[in-house]
């Protein structure tokens, strides 16, 4: 049986939104998010982390191909998001809040239609230094995806 390994790419993008959600009135929205609510949005630069998890392969030597892992992130996340304003460019978030944690678990559901199966073990999205979320797929079902087909 072959050792099993993690891998993990990182890649930056740079996004704006403003946290506002339909469930909330506007008095509700601005005292729930503070300034992250301003009408003008607000920008980052993300940190993306994504972690491929599996045997390594005897002939290879490999987990993961880093030039598909490459591919597979620029087409499923970087093109969808870098440069763009989430909540008026991603059709994703024209039904959820733009926050960090939605973020993570839109870049899973766009990356794991990419990705070999079980191959796909964890996404790290990270807005500042200081916040980050981790999202693995759990609690996804069939009926989330879609809003993410690719």
């Amino acid at each position: 049986m072959p050792a099993i390994a993690s891998v993990s790419r990182t890649e930056h993008f740079s996004a704006a939104h403003r946290l506002h959600s339909l469930h909330l009135s506007d008095e509700e929205n601005r005292q729930v998010y503070g300034n992250c609510n301003h009408a003008s949005g607000h920008g980052h630069n993300y940190v993306l982390e994504t972690i491929f998890r599996g045997p390594i392969d005897p002939e290879t030597g490999m987990v993961v191909n880093i030039s598909d892992a490459k591919q597979w992130i620029k087409t499923a996340v970087l093109d969808v998001v870098d440069h763009r304003n989430l909540d008026v460019d991603v059709a994703f978030f024209k039904t959820r809040t733009s926050t960090i944690e939605n973020l993570a678990v839109f870049i899973w559901m766009r990356l794991v239609q990419h990705v070999p199966e079980g191959l796909l073990h964890k996404v790290i999205v990270s807005e500042t230094p200081k916040n980050k979320v981790e999202f693995s797929g759990d609690g996804l079902t069939e009926a989330d995806f879609v809003e993410c087909l690719v």
